[in-house]
This record gives C-alpha cells, sequence and structure tokens, in this order.
C-alpha cells in the first residue's frame, strides 16, 4: 500500500519559512514527478511547484523566487522549502507523486493527506 506521509506544516507569520516534507512508501518500483499542490478556501487546487527525476522544475508565478522544491530520490522524499510566505500562502498543502509499483507497469497518481500551513499578518 503506497503512502505519502506529509510532515512540516504550521503557523508562521509573514516574512517567515517553512519546510515541508513528504515521505512515499509501500512497495514502491520508481517515482517519476513528485510535487506541491495546495488548496485555499474558496480556491481550486493549484500546483506549487513540482521535480522530475532529472531535476527539471516548475513553480508556480505566485511562489516563484520563494518556494524551493527538492528531493532525495534515495529516500522517496520531496521537501518545499517556503521562505518569505504571505498571507496568501495560507494553504492546505498536499504532496503529489508519479509512482510504479511494479516494473512495466504504468505510473499513478498518489497524494498526500494534506498540511495546513497559516501564514498571519
Amino acid at each position: 500500500q503506497v503512502q505519502l506521509v506529509e510532515s512540516g506544516g504550521g503557523l508562521v507569520p509573514a516574512g517567515g519559512s517553512l519546510r515541508l516534507s513528504c515521505a512515499a512508501s509501500g512497495g514502491i518500483f520508481s517515482i517519476d514527478r513528485m510535487g506541491w499542490y495546495r488548496s485555499a478556501p474558496g480556491k481550486q487546487r493549484e500546483l506549487a511547484a513540482s521535480i522530475t527525476p532529472d531535476g527539471r522544475l516548475n513553480y508556480a508565478d505566485s511562489v516563484k523566487g520563494r518556494f524551493i522544491i527538492s528531493r532525495d530520490s534515495a529516500k522517496n522524499t520531496v521537501y518545499l522549502q517556503m521562505n518569505s510566505l504571505k498571507p496568501e500562502d495560507t494553504a492546505v498543502y498536499y504532496c503529489n507523486a508519479n509512482i510504479r509499483k511494479i516494473i512495466g507497469a504504468r505510473y499513478y497518481d498518489y497524494w498526500g493527506q494534506g498540511t495546513q500551513v497559516t501564514v498571519s499578518s
């Protein structure tokens, strides 16, 4: 059973920093893209950042220059360093990973349970 377990959310004042972690486990053969999505009240879930196994990065315009995504492929873990946080970054952050469980199988999307990030003004 594949699981994505997130940690690192919390309450931080504007201008502060937080680091999110997400570890994937449970019968994984390989992981393609990993990323972080966020869902704010009244808004659609949006991609914040993603990273491929060869290091290609993708950031939402709203977080460029402030957030840094990275991964440790040996640990099946993805991180999101969030700096210069703003109140509009307040959201539930979800880890996402494209995972293949056996060789030759297709990749499937898996999601973490979400972690709350609240930025106070």
